[in-house]
């Protein structure tokens, strides 16, 4: 049975905001290596009360990224994949990563993350091509059970500015985000849009991610939840 439209969330990482079915992408379009696609928010509250109102699904608390400025919520979004809200967590000083999350007036997608089969290989094989990166580099977060998540992350120097993904190894002893999140929701689409597709195009396929690209007049991500 179709839902009712009041109940899609279609995200855009240049407008935040609701928008109209006749431009998303065509159903079950999502990146085989898609983990999680991260919403920013400037509070976080505000960023779990938005998902809620569109989906009818509210995420709950996942934690703080000690040393790095942000606190998260999270959505599960079907098989191995969730829905990140990030926003400034109040009880630290500065961003170390997106500091525009203070001044979003309503929440917008930032970027996305991707897991590759091997980080070592996907490393190796940017070295090999002349792409520059940094990491792998080790994270973690403290959820409210007490428990430590674990992971790697790999980013790209040039992301294109969030349209191209980071890259996350889930540590073997880390529950993975998507197995305890609220569920309810499904990740229909996600692509990107550019007004050069083809040079995307090869960068995503040195990447090995089958990611979907459309040409447009602005660059955006775009989620169809």
């Amino acid at each position: 049975m179709t839902e009712p439209i009041s109940r899609r969330l279609f995200l855009a990482a240049t407008a935040g905001a609701l928008l109209a079915p006749r431009i998303t992408v065509s159903a079950d379009q999502v990146p085989t290596l898609l983990d999680h696609i991260l919403l920013g928010c400037n509070d976080l509250d505000r960023g779990i009360t938005f998902v809620e109102t569109h989906t009818g699904v509210r995420a709950t608390f996942g934690g703080v990224h000690p040393g790095r400025g942000t606190r998260n919520a999270l959505l599960a979004l079907g098989g191995r994949r969730y829905l990140e809200i990030i926003a400034p967590d109040p009880q630290q000083i500065g961003l170390a990563r997106f500091p525009e999350l203070r001044t979003m007036s309503e929440p917008r997608l930032l970027t996305w993350a991707a897991h590759p089969s091997s980080m070592d290989a996907l490393a190796k094989r940017l070295r090999d091509a002349g792409v520059a990166f940094e990491g792998p580099s080790d994270g973690s977060r403290s959820r409210p059970d007490g428990k430590t998540l674990h992971w790697q992350t790999l980013d790209l120097k040039d992301d294109r500015h969030g349209l191209l993904p980071f890259f996350i190894q889930w540590s073997p002893d880390s529950t993975h985000p998507s197995v305890d999140a609220p569920q309810g929701c499904r990740l229909v689409s996600f692509g990107i849009l550019t007004p050069d597709p083809q040079e995307l195009v090869n960068a995503l396929r040195l990447l090995e991610l089958d990611t979907p690209v459309e040409r447009s007049d602005k660059a955006q991500l775009r989620a169809h939840i």
